[in-house]
């Protein structure tokens, strides 16, 4: 599936404060939600379901990704 992301709202969490080394997500069309590095707008995005991304936010919310 090919998403145009031009006129996607890109956004960074309130955490990231002023740095430029983040991510940014974008909620799109068909529940798919975009991640990009910050650094590199116009560079390749990723792309996950809803259930992806719940999952994900679920285990990063539980520690499951800290060292």
């Amino acid at each position: 599936m090919n998403i145009d992301l031009a006129g996607a709202d890109w956004f960074k969490s309130s955490r990231s404060g002023a740095a430029e080394n983040c991510v940014e997500v974008a909620f799109l069309p068909n529940s798919l939600v975009g991640v990009r590095d910050s650094k590199n707008p116009s560079g390749p995005a990723l792309r996950f379901t809803a259930a992806e991304w719940s999952a994900f936010t679920r285990a990063a919310t539980r520690g499951d990704f800290d060292r």
